[in-house]
């Protein structure tokens, strides 16, 4: 069996070789049909990437009124004394108690002008002190997105709170719109694999068809189908090996250098493309394993009809 395997081995690199050109073309389809998968395959997965995150990136603003003590443990009092607050963090208990609550962030009205004036610019800093117009504020993550509007409106019938923000109609349209990514995009790469296969598969027949007077000698001498078809798989393996390198190697260079460049902007809006360390491998994996399994489906499935008695 190992002896058999590998003098099929042997043979399928002899025939590589033996059959300069035809291998050429297999190997150049392959290539350039693996890189377009790996191109639009990247981007179609950043792109749901991106829009789950738009989607996770949805928060409930959650405004106080103006007189608010919930965030102070301490108040003075009418006489003039520091006491202890008897409603420290009532609406923030409650908040918590919801279903659906993740975390829940204070955001005091200080720290809302400072981010303003960050933001905005020096215009801000007219207002301060009694006459900062902000509001303290909690901020929401619920535990799934699509929560985001039940909670919000729990959250709006709770004593002391004088506005709540979830996005309205905005955030209709992100939900929507990772909706639609998602769907079409794992659609799209459906689409791609199935091309690739179809187009691998092809040219991999296409090689074989021209092989056939050497298919039909070696069954006249009596050579066994199984024993005809492994040289012929090994070599569609390795037809697929080879064509999968190129395209591994600009997925590589190609993603890193997208993702040094692009990926430092997003994060300064809570987004991120996909890791490299897990994406970079599994899309070379992913392209080499595509590439081998088609090539080497293609060459017994092309076979079929030159080994039928």
């Amino acid at each position: 069996m190992i002896r058999r395997f590998f003098r099929h081995f042997i043979e399928s690199l002899k025939s590589l070789k033996r059959n300069g050109w035809m291998t050429v073309a297999a190997v150049s389809s392959v290539t350039i049909t693996l890189t377009l998968v790996g191109i639009f395959a990247s981007v179609i997965l950043n792109t749901a990437k991106l829009a789950s995150d738009l989607e996770h990136n949805v928060r409930i603003n959650v405004y106080l009124r103006a007189n608010s003590t919930d965030n102070d443990e301490t108040i003075v009092n009418e006489a003039g004394e520091t006491v202890a607050n008897p409603n420290y963090k009532a609406i923030y208990n409650q908040i918590v108690a919801l279903e659906h609550v993740e975390t829940v962030t204070f955001s005091s009205k200080d720290e809302q002008l400072k981010n303003l004036t960050e933001t905005l610019g020096e215009t801000w800093n007219l207002f301060e002190g009694d006459a900062n117009p902000l509001y303290d504020a909690y901020i929401i993550d619920t535990t799934d997105p699509a929560y985001v509007k039940s909670v919000a409106a729990a959250v709006a019938a709770i004593d002391g709170v004088t506005e709540v923000r979830d996005g309205e109609v905005e955030t209709e349209r992100i939900f929507k719109l990772a909706d639609m990514v998602r769907t079409w995009g794992f659609a799209a790469t459906g689409l791609l694999l199935f091309t690739a296969v179809f187009l691998i598969s092809n040219t991999i027949r296409i090689t074989i068809i021209s092989r056939s007077r050497e298919i039909q000698i070696m069954r006249l001498v009596g050579a066994k189908n199984s024993y005809i078809r492994g040289p012929f798989l090994l070599e569609g393996a390795w037809v697929g090996l080879l064509g999968a390198i190129a395209p591994a190697a600009l997925v590589y260079f190609l993603y890193q250098m997208v993702y040094t460049s692009v990926n430092t902007s997003l994060a300064s809006q809570n987004l991120s493309l996909i890791s490299m360390n897990i994406f970079i491998p599994a899309m070379i994996g992913a392209l080499f394993l595509v590439g081998i399994v088609i090539g080497a489906l293609g060459s017994v499935i092309s076979m079929r009809r030159f080994l039928k008695i």
